[in-house]
């Protein structure tokens, strides 16, 4: 199970340091490079909804390694793409891949901490992060040491390929759901998935929110924190980076610690705590346009919001009468679908008078989120 979440999050970093010589080598524009890049998500939300089904019909453990095979599968296709379009399609598919592999290994997840008996999901996503930023690095390194880049995709997929399917045969038997007592697996599509879950519609729309606002929370360092600190503060480029470094490493230890935490104190009261910790966070570096108090507040900021993502997915794979796939694709598509408008909005308010004015939507989604938390409380 570790394994399907580290793939995960190794794949597509692997390609983000090459994203410049990409650019240039086919001599795309930034308009036609963003484009590009937003076909990934756009494959995710066009094709999300099919992960349920699919999950239903095959298990989640089936699913996750299947779009593990094709994910990695598809990075030579970006490294061998002769023009803008070949680039778009591949993302395309990398997108989908994506789609049908968070929430399969999420629901495959909440399988195996049901039978571990605590809570084991935030280290599941403390090694994504891990993995993330892994990715990151191992393809900086393999740009700067002038490696080409179909060498470097194609000996990555295939390592990620083999790591894959050696998961594979570890991973649980027996039909989907079966540590919940809930019926067994299903070949209906999506709107017959979104009319079986309508009793749980409240839930799932609240869940539905505050994964967005855990999703934009989390982006706001990668975003911006680096364009916040060079342009508006004047920090040098070589600091510019570290919000986004601190952000990272203390959402990582924030996921190591998480589930200890949340065994104890239980799933609301530690979003509660994350999520006021992350506000302060935000709003001192603020209140404290320097760097290095910028640095700290991004870092409360990760620390803060690290379990969000992961308890929330939980929650979604809990609720009564509704299959854990069920949940987790539907709060996942929805909140991919939401999470593409807070970025932009942060953009315009920033346009319209100062992005050190546009960030303060990041305390306020956080106290919104605290509000919110109530929904992760465990339902009978």
């Amino acid at each position: 199970m570790a394994a399907l979440f580290f793939v995960n999050g190794f794949t597509y970093t692997n390609v983000v340091p090459w994203l410049p010589a990409i650019k240039d080598g086919l001599g795309l524009s930034n308009a036609a490079l963003g484009t590009a890049i937003a076909a990934m998500p756009f494959g995710a939300l066009l094709t999300g909804m099919l992960a349920g089904p699919l999950i239903g019909r095959f298990g989640s453990g089936r699913v996750a390694v299947a779009s593990g095979v094709l994910g990695a599968g598809v990075l030579p296709l970006v490294a061998a793409a002769p023009g803008w379009g070949t680039l778009a399609a591949a993302l395309f598919a990398l997108g989908c891949a994506d789609a049908w592999m968070d929430p399969a290994m999420n629901a495959h997840a909440l399988r195996v901490q049901l039978r571990y008996g605590r809570s084991i999901i935030n280290l599941f996503h403390a090694l994504w992060s891990i993995a993330a930023v892994s990715g990151g690095l191992v393809g900086a390194s393999m740009a700067q040491l002038g490696v080409p880049l179909p060498v470097h995709l194609g000996v990555v997929a295939v390592l990620l390929v083999a790591a894959v399917l050696a998961a594979s045969p570890f991973l649980l038997p027996g039909p989907e759901h079966a540590e919940r007592g809930i019926g067994g697996g299903s070949t209906q599509g999506p709107r017959e998935l979104l009319r079986r879950a309508r009793p749980a519609v409240g839930a799932l729309l609240a869940l539905s929110l505050l994964l967005m606002l855990a999703g934009a929370i989390e982006d706001a360092a990668a975003s911006w924190g680096a364009v916040y600190t060079h342009g508006e503060l004047g920090a040098p480029l070589m600091l510019a980076s570290l919000p986004f470094i601190a952000c990272q490493s203390m959402m990582t230890v924030g996921r190591l610690t998480g589930d200890r935490l949340t065994d104890r104190f239980g799933a609301v009261a530690v979003a509660r705590g994350g999520m006021l910790l992350a506000a302060a966070g935000m709003a001192g570096a603020l209140l404290w346009p320097q760097t290095a108090p910028t640095i700290a507040g991004f870092g409360l900021v990760g620390l803060g919001v690290a379990t969000l993502f992961p308890l929330t997915l939980a929650a979604a794979g809990e609720i009564p009468g509704v299959r854990s796939g069920d949940g987790v694709v539907i709060v996942g598509w929805l909140g991919r679908l939401g999470s593409l408008t807070l970025p932009p909005l942060v953009g315009m308010v920033a346009d319209a008078s100062s992005l050190g004015t546009a960030l303060w939507l990041v305390p306020v989604g956080s106290l919104c989120a605290v509000l919110l938390a109530a929904t992760l409380r465990p339902r009978a």
